[in-house]
């Protein structure tokens, strides 16, 4: 499914209307139908039911007064509150207002404290609210007024729908600069936004809904718009199906390159995943000092010892016995728990250039590579990169911060500029590649905030390209993966939930996924 943003979604509106000739009224009549019927599910019947609709002056707040109208024609007790000037309401809300005018609906232009005083009466006896006051357009702060009817919103604990997007949130980043209204439901249209999907936006929607307003089906699968939403039937496609007489050549062959000191767990983990979700063969490549270690560790995974350049440390040396593994595996792993050490940057460096497999680039890698990323447009085959914000960060030179302010625009700019696949991860994870397509992942949860998942991930990408999967096929559908099999784990309960448990239900995750 396409994500659309606010601009994305003016100018398909604004083809709907001037090259299709669907009229914006009507537009706005089945928007607030489908309202309607979320208000249905969330209450059940509407007689006798006191509703509350707070709208703006906007096309937002027409839908809601159409919402308005039908839920008079069905016996519910409306009272619509409109925050800002009659005067300046977009043309076909005032269609709408107007109608409401003539139906004798309870209507108050809210202008003064006595205003208000009503308000907040009639908020606190009703059954449900609507917030229609801001729509997809709102960018920047609240005004006083809006901002003092968002609070009255949320402090009278009821049941909300937010008709587009709850007001307050940006719909192109998810950002709240001061407050938004906190919905149990939101219903969208034609497309989800990004900042419904992505965080801290998303924690306000409650249950997300897509109402069909009868836009044309050409213009929410246009091809410009570049913004994706990952779903469990597209990677059930994706997969390939192992055949009966396969045999453990034939699965793949994975090489990874981790661990340092300390770190060795990070290296188990990811060889493990590579094993656990699929591949035939799998050789870890470490330190000589740590093999003996990954030896009692791991059992189904081989491991080879590398020239080491202090204890635990590898670096350029270990260069050539790399290479030599590498021409028997289909895709290198490198990075988690490698360690910053200035000669294993180096190694890090001179094996992009020289790697003639698919790599998959995580951790320390990536840090390898800070203030030399463009190293990567000279790699063989196009690499994938992992970055955590905190990695990103260095990478590109941002802080963390600034990163989670815009992490599809950010996600995007990197792929673009080093060439590469980047999975930004975190909540949402992104999966953007260099011609500016993304994608945004909501599977997977809160308790896979723990050390040693993004591990986890490195090993099942390089497995699903190892089993035939594309570079590009492998980013996603382990990236949904991941998340589904954080889900499974996470059935037991996410506090305690740890990278062990996400690695071993993997299979599951997979299964599930083929059974789509």
């Amino acid at each position: 499914m396409k994500v659309a943003t606010a601009a994305e979604m003016r100018a398909i509106d604004k083809q709907a209307i001037e090259v299709y000739g669907i009229p914006g009224i009507v537009l706005m009549e089945n928007a607030g139908v489908e309202a309607l019927k979320v208000v249905e599910t969330m209450l059940g019947q509407f007689t006798n039911k006191k509703i509350c609709i707070l709208a703006g002056k906007g096309n937002n707040g027409g839908d809601g007064f159409v919402v308005a109208r039908h839920l008079s024609n069905q016996g519910a007790k409306v009272k619509v509150f409109l925050i800002g000037a009659k005067a300046a309401m977009s043309s076909d809300a005032s269609i709408n207002f107007n109608i409401l005018e003539k139906m004798g609906i309870d209507m108050v232009e809210v202008s003064g404290d006595r205003d208000w005083d009503k308000v907040k009466l009639a908020i606190t006896f009703a059954d449900c609210l609507i917030d229609a006051l801001l729509g997809t357009g709102f960018k920047g702060e609240l005004s006083e007024e809006i901002a003092r009817a968002v609070t009255a919103i949320n402090e009278a604990g009821k049941p909300v729908l937010a008709i587009d997007i709850p007001s307050g949130i940006d719909a192109d980043t998810g950002q709240v600069l001061t407050i938004a209204v906190k919905a149990t439901h939101t219903v969208t249209f034609g497309l989800p936004k990004p900042g419904l999907l992505m965080y801290p936006g998303a924690s306000y929607v409650g249950e997300l809904l897509v109402g069909d307003i009868g836009l044309p089906a050409c213009l929410l699968t246009d091809a410009e718009i570049k913004q994706n939403l990952i779903t469990a039937g597209d990677m059930g496609r994706l997969l390939i199906k192992r055949p009966p007489d396969a045999h453990k050549g034939t699965c793949g062959k994975v090489l990874v390159i981790a661990g340092s000191r300390g770190l060795t767990g990070a290296a188990a983990l990811a060889s493990s995943a590579a094993l656990k979700s699929g591949a035939g063969l799998v050789t870890l490549a470490i330190a000589d000092s740590l093999n003996d270690i990954m030896e009692v560790k791991l059992t189904e995974v081989m491991t080879r010892p590398l020239p080491e350049f202090a204890p635990g440390i590898i670096g350029t040396s270990a260069l050539a016995p790399i290479l030599e593994l590498a021409e028997k595996c289909d895709v290198v792993a490198i990075g988690p728990g490698l360690g910053t050490h200035p000669e294993t940057r180096l190694l890090v460096q001179e094996l992009i250039k020289v790697l003639e497999q698919p790599l998959v680039i995580d951790a320390d890698a990536i840090q390898a590579l800070a203030e030399c990323g463009e190293q990567l447009l000279s790699a063989k085959a196009l690499p994938i990169l992992t970055p955590h914000p905190g990695e990103m960060a260095r990478l590109i030179g941002l802080s963390a911060e600034e990163v989670n302010q815009d992490r599809i625009y950010v996600a995007r700019q990197a792929a673009e500029q080093f060439g590469s696949i980047v999975i930004l991860k975190g909540a949402r994870t992104i999966v953007a590649y260099p011609d500016g397509e993304v994608y945004i992942n909501i599977s997977g949860n809160a308790g896979m905030a723990t050390g040693g998942t993004g591990d986890v991930l490195t090993g099942l990408i390089s497995s699903m390209i190892a089993q035939g999967l594309s570079s590009h096929t492998a980013a996603l559908a382990s990236v949904y993966i991941h998340g589904l099999a954080g889900d499974i784990a996470a059935q037991s309960g996410m506090v305690g939930l740890t990278a062990g448990d996400v690695l071993n239900s993997l299979p599951a995750a997979i299964m599930g996924v083929q059974e789509k």
